[in-house]
């Protein structure tokens, strides 16, 4: 079976939504960083809109089972990080105007 590419794991992503602005964790630029091994374990690391968030777990949950469901899938790990912090000038210009738009 074919790996997962980066590509499909962003793709997977997409519907993970961060509840506080209803927006995609990839669309928010919270999805710092993916690795897949040659094995097909993925390691997605992300973060959150600031420390203290009261739905890392959440978060976390949601880009587990997202990728968990890809072909080619044997592991899924996540990381929480702080570093760099997060900030808006990393949410996706289209989905920026969705939220100015509210």
């Amino acid at each position: 079976m074919p790996l997962p590419t980066e590509a499909d794991v962003r793709g997977a992503l997409e519907p993970v939504i961060d509840p506080e602005l209803g927006l995609s964790v990839v669309d928010l630029g919270l999805v710092y960083g993916i690795a897949i091994s040659p094995e097909g374990a993925v390691h997605v690391t992300f973060t959150a809109t600031a420390p203290g968030c009261p739905v890392t777990e959440i978060l976390a949950y949601g880009i587990f089972r997202a990728v968990s469901a890809l072909d080619g899938v044997t592991a899924v790990s996540t990381e929480l990080v702080w570093e760099p912090p997060w900030d808006p000038s990393r949410i996706a210009p289209e989905a920026l105007r969705r939220l100015e738009e509210r």
